[in-house]
């Protein structure tokens, strides 16, 4: 907070320790600085636990992947048996976790040389993840999902107090190289404005979403910060920081149609960064 007073801060955008810090807004705002929360430090603490997240949404808001949470060896079991029973593949991935750590889709044919040699990532033989249980019979909560095999969105927003200002829909190609494309799916959009206004988001946040062997969309996680991608949804030819800011400020919203279809990417370019004497 001293900082934001000496520097004269006018709008402070946390993203780590965003659930102490939103909890502490009403001191910023003595000293003259606006928190922009995400959202409410409860649902900070929520959106953070995925377990917790998939079990409580409702399906009427969005729909999320089959998912059976375990802490041991003896749950983890009945999961897979169970879900095996439905899904042509599963995956695990902690409860809590960044940028998609843990995550493993389970192998059931192959073993760990077999992955080692062919540079198989992502995967984890079915077989050799339960023998580590001997060792660790209970763990941390872990999530056991059906395996979404299909395309993947990540979709950038703008929003205020639960009113969604402007979405950007980003489909990846299933290739690396072949950039992502701007969309307009409707199933998304529309469980977009919903989670907005069901978790009363606010500011710029990110939601991802994939899909099923069906091909219908599947919500994976709300991100509560601007996603590495936020740049190449700006060239769908709307800037959401400027939307959310103009609407911060109360000024009047011209947003301009989206490009949809259009190819984005980022480009990695060498530069020096300190020439020869």
């Amino acid at each position: 907070m001293n900082f934001c007073q000496q520097h004269r801060i006018d709008y402070f955008w946390p993203a780590k320790e965003a659930v102490l810090i939103v909890r502490h807004q009403a001191d910023f705002a003595q000293v003259g600085t606006q928190v922009i929360a995400i959202a409410s430090p409860e649902t900070l603490t929520l959106l953070n636990h995925k377990g917790e997240f998939y079990r409580t949404v409702p399906f009427s808001v969005a729909a999320v992947m089959a998912c059976i949470a375990v802490t041991d060896s003896n749950g983890f079991d009945q999961a897979v048996a169970e879900l095996s029973q439905y899904h042509a593949a599963l995956c695990v991935k902690p409860a809590v976790s960044v940028f998609g750590l843990g995550f493993r889709i389970l192998d059931t044919q192959r073993d760990s040389i077999t992955h080692l040699l062919d540079g198989v990532e992502y995967e984890i033989p079915l077989a050799e993840l339960r023998a580590g249980m001997v060792h660790t019979p209970t763990f941390p909560e872990l999530l056991v999902m059906e395996h979404l095999p299909g395309e993947e969105w990540s979709v950038d927003c703008a929003g205020r107090n639960g009113q969604l200002l402007c979405a950007i829909q980003r489909k990846k190609h299933p290739q690396a190289g072949y950039g992502q494309e701007i969309d307009n799916n409707a199933a998304i959009q529309g469980m977009v404005e919903r989670l907005t206004v069901y978790y009363g988001l606010n500011g710029l946040f990110n939601i991802q979403f994939k899909a099923n062997a069906a091909g219908e969309p599947r919500l994976l996680e709300i991100n509560p910060r601007p996603s590495g991608g936020f740049g190449m949804a700006c060239m769908a030819g709307v800037n959401l920081a400027e939307v959310f800011l103009q609407n911060l400020q109360g000024e009047t919203l011209n947003i301009a149609p989206l490009r949809y279809g259009l190819r984005v990417s980022e480009v990695s370019t060498p530069v020096v960064l300190q020439p020869l004497s």
